[in-house]
C-alpha cells in the first residue's frame, strides 16, 4: 500500500494517501505501562483468569460510541480504561521506522534482503529467524519509553505471487510458486509472532488479498480467473499463512476479483473470516475513497464506509470516523455491528498480552532502559542473522570454467565499477539500517591493502574503461533502481506513479515496461578492454541480461536493501563462502515469451508451471563452487491412500572438492489427471550442507492432499486415484532423480 501517516510510516503526496492522512487524529503520547495497568486493574476485562470473550464483552460495554469508532482505525488504545495501543508498522524485510517528523526521529532497525532475496535462500529456518528479529525489534521499540510509539502489528509478510516479472511490486514477494511462498510466509509468521504457547511477540498482517500483481490501473482493474486458480494458486500462500502460520490479520487489495472489488468482496467474510479464522480485515490506504471516486460503486465516502463495515472491514486506512458516526446516527450501521467487528480486533490485544500483568507475558521484558542492554539491532545476534541471510541469498548465475572464486593472492588490482557499486539501495518498504556495507566497501575490506582497488561509478569520461584497463579483473555492479527515480515520495498521480526514469524499473504504483536494462552497455564497454569480468546484478526482479550471460565469465545476483550486501558479495567473490542461493521466479529472455500483463490465467504461459520456451534462468536455478549428484529417489511406500502421507527420499552427493549447500527440490507431475494440471509443481524442498565426497539422504514428507485439485462442481478439493511422477534435483529444469507413486 502507499504509506499513510495513519500508519506512522513513510510520507507521500499522492491524493489517495492524502485521504488516509486526513483520516487520522493522532493519539496523545501513550501513558507509561504501569499507569495504564493501574487504571485497568479495576475492571474485569483486565483479569487474565476470565475467558477471552468474557473479557472483551466487559471491555466493549465500558467503551463509549466514539471510542469504539476510533478503534476502527490503526489505533486500539482507550487510555481512559487503561487499554494500550497495538499500533502498526510496515515490515516485510525489517521494521520500518524511517519517517522523520517533529519529535519522531527515524529509528534504525535490522534490514534484510528484499523478500525475493529472502526467498532465494530457500531456507525457511532462515526466514523464520528474520521474522524473529523483526518481531523482537518491534516489541523492543514499543516497550522502550524513549521511543513512545506502538508498532506491535507489523504489515507483512507480503503473500501475493510473482506471476509476471513486469509487476512493479515483485520486490515485495518471495517468488512465483504458491507452495514456496506459503512455506516462507508461514516461517516468517512463526518467527515474528514467537513460539510462546499463549502470547504473541508481535502480530502479522498479510498483504494484499487477493491477486494483487499489477500496478498500472490497479485502482480500477479486475484480476479475472476461475475458482480453480483461486484455490490452487492465488490464495494458497494466504491460506497457509492463516491456517498453518496462525496469522489473524490481512489487508484487502485495491483490485477487484472477477469484477467484485476486494474491499467489499463477500469472500472476506465467507472464506477469510469463516473458513480461515481471520479476525482483522484491513482496507488499504485510500481504498475506501476509490470505491466511489474511481469505481463509482457508491454515492460517497459514507456509503463506501458502511459497505466496508458490512463486508467485515474493521481496520481503516482511510477516512471513516465521521462517516461511521453519521451512519450510527441514521441507523445504517448499528453499535452491535461495531461491537462484533471490534470483538475480533481485541482478540489480538489479548494475544499480545497488552491487558495482562507484565510478569505473565514473557515478551514484556524486551525493552531498553538503564537496566537493559543496548539496542538489539546493534547487538551481535541480530547482526549475525543479517549477515547469514545476505550470504544465503546470493545466487551464482554463471561461472564459466570456474572463473570464481577469485584468488586474492593471484591479483594485484581489481576494478569495481558501476552505478550500484558504492551504494546500498533502499526500497519503498525498507527502513533505516544501523549500518550498511556497499559492494565497494566489502571488496576493499576483503582484498586488504596489498590489492589496488580502482573504482568508477560510470562510463563518464571513460572512467569505467580506464579502471578496467589497469586492473587484473573487473567487477561490474548493475541492476535496477528500486525507487523508480530520484523523487520517489512525490512521483505519484491519482492512479499510481509517474513512469519510472528507466522503463525497466518498477515499484508500487508502476509496472515495468521492459525486462532488459541499458546498464548492460556498461558491461560491454568494460568487456571490450578486459575479458576478466564479473557481473554483479543487484535487482528486485528478473532482468534479461542476455548479452552478459552469453559473454562474461561469471554472474552473481543479490536483491537490494540488505545492510550486509557488500560483505556477502565479497565473501562469495573470494571464496570465503560458497553460494547456495537459487532463483525464485522464471527469468524470461524477452517480453515475447510472456502473455499480456493483465492475463491472470497463468495456464496461458506464466510461471515455471506453464512457461513456454526456454528461459534465461529457470525457477529454482543456482550454481555452486562445487557440484552435486541427485540419485535413488524412493518413497516409504509405493502407493498412498488419498488421505495418507509418504516420505520421499533422495540421495545427494557432493561430487566436487568444496563443501557447499545443495537445494533439494521435489516436483510432481500428474500422469492420469482428468483435469488440466501444470507441467510440474513444487511440493517440497530442503537446503542442506554437504561435505566433499559426502552423500546425504534428504527426506521430504508428501501428503496426498497436496496433490488435490479444486473441483468446481463439488466446491471442494479432490484427490484423484492416479499415477504421479516424483522428480528431484537442483532446479525445476534439472530433475535427474525420479520415481512413480500410485495414489489410490
Amino acid at each position: 500500500m502507499k504509506k499513510p501517516l495513519a500508519a506512522l510510516l513513510c510520507f507521500t503526496f499522492s491524493a489517495v494517501v492524502a485521504q488516509a492522512q486526513a483520516a487520522r487524529t493522532p493519539l496523545p503520547p501513550q501513558p507509561p505501562s504501569d499507569e495504564l495497568a493501574k487504571t485497568r486493574q479495576q475492571y474485569p476485562f483486565a483479569d487474565p483468569k476470565l475467558p477471552m470473550e468474557d473479557r472483551i464483552t466487559d471491555l466493549l460495554k465500558r467503551m463509549t460510541s466514539d471510542e469504539k469508532v476510533a478503534c476502527l482505525g490503526t489505533q486500539t488504545a482507550v487510555y481512559r480504561l487503561g487499554v494500550p495501543n497495538i499500533g502498526s508498522s510496515e515490515g516485510i524485510h525489517g521494521v520500518v521506522q524511517r519517517d522523520p517528523r517533529p519529535n519522531r526521529p527515524p529509528i534504525t532497525t535490522t534490514q534484510f534482503p528484499q523478500p525475493p532475496g529472502m526467498g532465494e535462500t530457500w531456507d525457511p529456518e532462515m526466514v523464520r529467524a528474520e521474522g524473529g528479529v523483526q518481531g523482537y525489534e518491534a516489541r523492543y521499540i514499543t516497550q522502550t519509553d524513549q521511543y513512545n510509539r506502538q508498532i506491535l502489528m507489523t504489515w507483512g509478510p507480503q503473500s501475493d505471487l510473482m506471476r509476471d516479472p513486469r509487476w512493479g511490486r515483485s520486490e515485495e514477494v518471495y517468488g512465483e510458486d504458491p507452495f514456496f511462498n506459503g512455506t516462507m510466509a508461514v516461517s516468517f509468521i512463526h518467527g515474528l509472532q514467537g513460539d510462546d504457547p499463549k502470547y504473541w511477540q508481535a502480530a502479522a498482517l498479510l498483504k494484499h488479498f487477493l491477486a494483487n500483481s499489477n500496478e498500472n490501473g490497479r485502482s480500477i482493474t479486475s484480476s479475472d480467473f476461475d475458482d480453480r486458480l483461486f484455490w490452487e494458486y492465488y490464495s494458497v500462500p494466504f491460506r497457509m499463512g492463516f491456517v498453518d502460520g496462525g496469522a489473524k490479520a490481512v489487508m484487502a487489495s485495491y483490485n477487484a476479483w472477477n469484477g467484485t472489488t476486494m474491499a467489499v468482496n463477500p469472500i472476506l467474510k465467507s472464506i477469510l473470516r469463516d473458513k480461515w479464522g481471520v479476525e482483522i480485515l484491513s482496507s488499504d490506504g485510500g481504498a475506501v475513497k476509490l470505491l466511489w471516486d474511481k469505481r463509482h460503486l457508491y454515492a460517497d465516502q459514507k456509503a463506501a464506509v458502511v459497505a466496508c463495515l458490512k463486508a467485515g472491514i474493521n481496520q481503516f486506512l482511510d477516512k471513516w470516523s465521521d462517516e461511521t458516526k453519521a451512519a450510527l446516527k441514521d441507523g445504517s450501521i448499528t453499535e452491535g455491528e461495531i461491537d462484533e467487528l471490534l470483538r475480533l480486533k481485541f482478540r489480538t490485544e489479548i494475544r499480545l498480552g497488552l491487558l495482562d500483568p507484565p510478569e505473565m507475558v514473557p515478551y514484556s521484558k524486551i525493552k531498553g532502559g538503564s537496566d537493559a542492554g543496548g539496542e538489539p539491532w546493534n547487538g551481535d545476534k541480530h547482526k549475525e542473522i543479517s549477515k547469514k541471510a545476505a550470504l544465503e541469498s546470493v545466487v551464482l548465475l554463471k561461472n564459466d570454467k570456474d572463473f570464481l572464486p577469485l584468488k586474492k593472492d593471484g591479483i594485484k588490482s581489481i576494478a569495481v565499477i558501476g552505478p550500484l557499486a558504492d551504494s546500498v539501495e533502499w526500497d519503498w518498504y525498507g527502513g533505516t539500517p544501523p549500518y550498511k556495507v556497499t559492494p565497494l566497501a566489502g571488496i576493499t575490506a576483503a582484498v586488504g591493502p596489498n590489492v589496488k582497488v580502482n573504482y568508477a561509478a560510470s562510463e563518464l569520461g571513460q572512467a569505467a574503461v580506464q579502471a578496467a584497463r589497469k586492473s587484473d579483473v573487473a567487477v561490474v555492479v548493475i541492476g535496477n533502481d528500486p525507487k523508480c527515480g530520484p523523487d520517489m515520495p512525490r512521483d505519484w498521480d491519482d492512479n499510481g506513479t509517474f513512469p519510472c526514469t528507466n522503463p525497466s524499473d518498477g515499484r508500487e504504483g508502476r509496472d515495468r515496461e521492459r525486462l532488459d536494462t541499458t546498464e548492460e552497455q556498461l558491461v560491454k564497454q568494460v568487456y571490450e578492454v578486459n575479458k576478466k569480468v564479473v557481473v554483479i546484478l543487484v535487482s528486485s526482479f528478473p532482468i534479461a541480461i542476455n548479452w552478459s550471460q552469453e559473454n562474461v565469465p561469471a554472474i552473481l545476483h543479490i536483491t537490494h536493501s540488505s545492510q550486509d550486501e557488500g560483505t556477502a558479495l565479497a565473501s562469495v567473490l573470494f571464496g570465503d563462502y560458497n553460494p547456495g542461493g537459487h532463483t525464485v521466479e522464471t527469468w524470461p529472455k524477452s517480453l515475447d515469451q510472456l502473455p499480456p500483463m493483465m492475463d491472470y490465467n497463468i495456464r496461458h504461459g506464466k510461471t515455471y508451471m506453464y512457461f513456454n520456451g526456454e528461459p534465461l534462468y529457470p525457477f529454482g536455478f543456482g550454481l555452486s563452487y562445487t557440484t552435486f549428484k541427485y540419485a535413488n529417489l524412493r518413497t516409504s511406500t509405493p502407493q498412498v491412500a488419498k488421505s495418507g502421507e509418504v516420505t520421499v527420499s533422495v540421495d545427494v552427493t557432493n561430487t566436487g572438492s568444496r563443501a557447499g549447500d545443495a537445494v533439494v527440490q521435489l516436483y510432481v507431475k500428474h500422469l492420469g489427471s482428468k483435469v488440466e494440471r501444470p507441467q510440474k509443481e513444487l511440493k517440497g524442498f530442503k537446503r542442506v550442507s554437504v561435505a566433499p565426497g559426502e552423500t546425504k539422504t534428504v527426506e521430504i514428507p508428501l501428503k496426498a492432499s497436496a496433490l488435490a485439485y479444486w473441483d468446481e462442481k463439488t466446491k471442494d478439493f479432490r484427490v484423484e486415484a492416479e499415477q504421479v511422477r516424483l522428480m528431484a534435483g537442483g532446479s525445476s529444469a534439472d530433475l535427474p532423480a525420479s520415481a512413480n507413486l500410485k495414489v489410490q
